[in-house]
C-alpha cells in the first residue's frame, strides 16, 4: 500500500520553535520505502517526514530527481535572474538539486533547508536542524547568496490521511530511521536509498519483502 498523494496529509503546524514529537509520531525522521511498494512514485523512496499527528502526515522524497529540471534554469522561469545571469549564481545555488518531492502539488516548490535561514510566518521549523519554506523568498535569497548553506527544491510532496501512514508502516509498506544532513542534503542522490538501509544495518541487496521494523 502506497501514499495516496491526499490533501489531508499537508502540514498543519504553524511556522515557529520546534515542538517535541508525540510517542509514536516520526516528524523529522526518514521513510525508506520496502521492496512491496507497488506503487512507481515511491519505488527506492526516501522520505523526510515533515509532519506527522492524528491528523495525517506530509514528508518529502529526497532521493527522486526531478528529471532534466535544472534550478538555475528555474529561477530564470520564475523570473527572479534574467537569462543568462546563472554565471553570477553563487555555488551553492548552481548546483543546487530539485527532486521529485511527492505527487501532490507538483507545480509548487518546497525547500528543505537547514536552520541558518528563517522566515518569519513562513519557515515551518522541523527540528534543529532542518525547516522547510515554500514561499518564492527563500529562492531570491539562494539567489542572491543570503539563502541557507544547505537546501534542496522538491516539487510536490507526500501526504497521508490519518491513519494511513501507521497502517502502511505495520503492513511492512515502509522502515524509518533518524535523518541526517547528508542523507538530506547529500549530492548523491543516487545513492542515498541504499545508505537509509546501510544507516539501520540492512544490506540492500538481502533486503525481502518480509523484512522487519525499524
Amino acid at each position: 500500500m502506497a501514499p495516496t498523494g491526499k490533501r489531508t496529509g499537508e502540514s498543519t503546524r504553524r511556522a515557529g520553535p520546534a515542538l517535541p514529537n508525540s510517542a509514536g509520531y516520526l516528524d523529522g525522521r526518514l521513510l525508506i520505502a520496502m521492496p512491496v511498494m507497488g506503487d512507481s512514485r515511491f519505488e527506492r523512496s526516501v522520505i523526510y517526514l515533515c509532519a506527522h499527528s492524528a491528523e495525517g502526515a506530509m514528508g518529502i522524497i529526497v532521493n527522486h530527481p526531478a528529471g532534466s529540471i535544472d534550478f538555475p534554469e528555474l529561477l530564470e522561469q520564475l523570473g527572479i535572474i534574467k537569462k543568462g545571469e546563472h554565471i553570477k549564481l553563487p555555488e551553492n545555488a548552481e548546483s543546487m538539486k530539485v527532486l521529485r518531492g511527492g505527487p501532490v502539488d507538483t507545480g509548487r516548490g518546497f525547500v528543505l533547508h537547514s536552520s541558518d535561514f528563517y522566515i518569519e510566518n513562513a519557515t515551518l521549523r522541523i527540528d534543529d536542524g532542518v525547516c522547510l519554506t515554500a514561499t518564492v523568498d527563500i529562492l531570491r535569497a539562494i539567489a542572491s547568496g543570503s539563502g541557507p548553506k544547505h537546501a534542496i527544491l522538491a516539487l510536490g510532496y507526500a501526504g497521508w490521511a490519518p491513519g494511513q501512514l501507521e497502517t502502511e508502516i505495520q503492513s511492512n509498506g515502509w522502515l524509518h530511521c533518524d535523518a541526517d544532513a547528508d542523507l538530506i542534503f547529500g549530492d548523491d542522490v543516487d545513492d542515498k536509498y541504499n545508505r537509509a538501509l546501510q544507516k539501520i544495518g540492512i544490506d540492500p541487496g538481502m533486503l525481502s519483502n518480509e523484512a522487519g521494523h525499524a
